[in-house]
Parts: structure tokens; C-alpha cells; sequence
């Protein structure tokens, strides 16, 4: 007989495997008996050094409940994850980026928040960076007014739908969507949409999947948990580069086209193309980010084809 355990996090390794020893040590020092779970680590085609380092590291946790499984691949955040989903076998989902430490008991917590609120499907813990200073722990849908016109005016404007981001609460807030950072979801509404849409390689695949959620079920609801607490350090490994750029960008105008309809994407086409032809004339280094525009950003520019699988 399968125990289906209470919740499964799987954490993503590129090229980062400190980072990633550091986060297994804080969830395994900070997470309580009271729940049942499991560790599930994924290499996404690491260089060999990196990947023999997570191995040896892993061994000498002498943890059961961790996997350590490895990529041939670098299928991004979204099919990284799906990867490790293939694994898992828990009620709940916690993608947890390897850049990541618990603060406190977050899987105990998110866990039994999830499980009170049957409207619940996603939600997040409160995060910090290094210095302990709390940083925004959800957004707004991705849309064209939120783009063209910014998070601000919307919170300004409609308090209650566009909570601020701002500010530091102290009691669960429903909101739209949470960050891929630290993002726990019922498995079951995340089997039902598909999990994260792998046409993505990077960025945006967090507020996609809470936008489809949502809009899949009644009881697709998404909140903020402050109780929970965790720091992220924040980008660590993914290098910036005019390639990341580029990804920002075309992931973008992907996720609007997808859920907003092509109008929608065809306006912030334009209005980002014209914007970055001026910001071109000043800085000759956006140029590649104008041309990309100027094609539309087409997902064939994206990372995720340019790719190879290791031997």
C-alpha cells in the first residue's frame, strides 16, 4: 500500500548546489513531526561537478524521504518542476526555489491552513530577504491594464481587489497570485489544470497557473500566509543577461496572449516595442530587446529551444 504522504517539496538545482544543500538543511531543521512529507530534488542538467557535490551532499543527510533525481535536460523552471511532480505522491505541492530558507515551521503552517480552507488551492508564506526586511509575497494577475498602467494606480483604485503589495500583514489576505518562490498548492486542483504550462521557460509560470486555477474551480482561491516565514535571496541561479532579458519578455507577451486574448498582446507588442525603440537611442545596448519586439517575441527566440541534452 502507497502512503500518500501530506506534502511533497520539490526544489530545483542548476548550477547552485550550496544554495540548494542550505535549503534542504533549513526544511529538515525547521519542519515538525506533525506532518508527513517528502523531499524531492531535482538536477536540471547541472555541470557534473555541481550535480556530484548535491549527491554526495544529499547522502550524507541520511534522510529517507529525499530523492534525488537528475535532468539530461534544462526543461526551466515549470518543466523542471513537472519533472519532480512525476515523483511525487503528497496532498499538497510546495515548489520551493533552492535559493530559499525557512524561518520557521512553513510546511506545518501552509499545510494546515490549506486544509481548513476548503476554498483554498494556492498559497504562500510571507518572504524576506537576507536582511531579514519583508519583501512583496504576492501580485496581481497578469493583465494589459496592469502592465500599461501599473500595480500602483490598480491598488490605489481598487483596494480590494488589487491589495497592496506593500504592506506587511499580519492574517491570511486573499490575493490573485504568489510567487513560484515558495508557492503550495492542493495537488489535486494542480493535476486538474495541468500543472505548470512547460511551453514556459522562465518567468510568469507562477501567475499563469494561479490564473488558471482560479478560473478552472470555485475553490481555486490564492492567499498570502504571513505566519509562514522564509528568506530568498533571490536569483541565484539564473545569471542576468540580455538572454534573461529576452526571456522576461517573451514570457510576457506569452502568458498575456494566452489569457488575455490576442488584442491584449498585440497592444503591449507595441506599446513595449515603442518604448524600447526610444530607450534604444539612448542605450544601443537595448537594441536586441527591440528587434526581439519588433518580431513579436515568438517562443521559438525562447531559451528553451536553444537547449541540448547532455550524454
Amino acid at each position: 500500500m502507497v502512503i500518500v504522504k501530506d506534502i511533497s517539496a520539490i526544489i530545483l538545482n542548476y548550477n547552485s548546489s550550496k544554495f540548494t544543500i542550505n535549503c534542504i538543511e533549513s526544511i529538515l531543521k525547521q519542519t515538525s513531526n506533525r506532518i508527513s512529507y517528502e523531499i524531492i530534488v531535482v538536477d536540471n542538467a547541472s555541470e557534473t561537478t555541481d550535480y556530484k557535490a548535491l549527491k554526495q551532499a544529499i547522502a550524507t543527510f541520511n534522510a529517507e524521504h529525499i530523492t534525488l533525481v537528475r535532468s539530461r535536460y534544462n526543461t526551466g523552471f515549470g518543466g523542471g518542476n513537472m519533472y519532480g511532480v512525476q515523483f511525487a505522491n503528497a496532498k499538497h505541492y510546495a515548489f520551493i526555489n533552492n535559493d530559499t530558507i525557512l524561518q520557521n515551521d512553513c510546511l506545518n503552517i501552509v499545510f494546515n491552513f490549506l486544509e481548513a480552507h476548503k476554498n483554498a488551492a494556492v498559497c504562500c508564506p510571507q518572504q524576506y530577504n537576507e536582511k531579514g526586511e519583508v519583501q512583496k509575497s504576492f501580485d496581481h494577475f497578469l493583465s494589459l491594464k496592469r502592465e500599461l498602467f501599473g500595480r500602483k494606480l490598480l491598488e490605489s483604485s481598487n483596494p480590494k481587489t488589487y491589495p497592496k503589495r506593500q504592506k506587511v500583514y499580519n492574517s491570511p489576505l486573499k490575493v490573485q497570485a504568489v510567487p513560484g518562490s515558495f508557492l503550495v498548492v492542493k495537488a489535486e486542483q494542480f493535476n486538474a489544470v495541468g500543472g505548470f504550462d512547460t511551453n514556459i521557460f522562465l518567468y510568469y509560470e507562477e501567475t499563469d497557473l494561479c490564473f488558471r486555477i482560479a478560473k478552472h474551480s470555485n475553490q481555486g482561491d490564492c492567499y498570502l500566509v504571513p505566519a509562514g516565514k522564509f528568506i530568498h535571496f533571490k536569483g541565484q541561479s539564473t545569471e542576468k543577461s540580455m538572454a534573461i532579458k529576452k526571456e522576461l519578455k517573451i514570457s510576457l507577451l506569452y502568458v498575456l496572449r494566452k489569457n488575455s486574448g490576442y488584442w491584449a498582446y498585440l497592444t503591449l507588442k507595441w506599446w513595449l516595442t515603442v518604448k524600447l525603440f526610444f530607450k534604444s537611442l539612448i542605450k544601443p545596448k537595448n537594441i536586441p530587446l527591440f528587434v526581439l519586439l519588433l518580431k513579436g517575441a515568438p517562443i521559438s527566440d525562447s531559451l528553451k529551444q536553444k537547449q541540448i541534452i547532455s550524454v
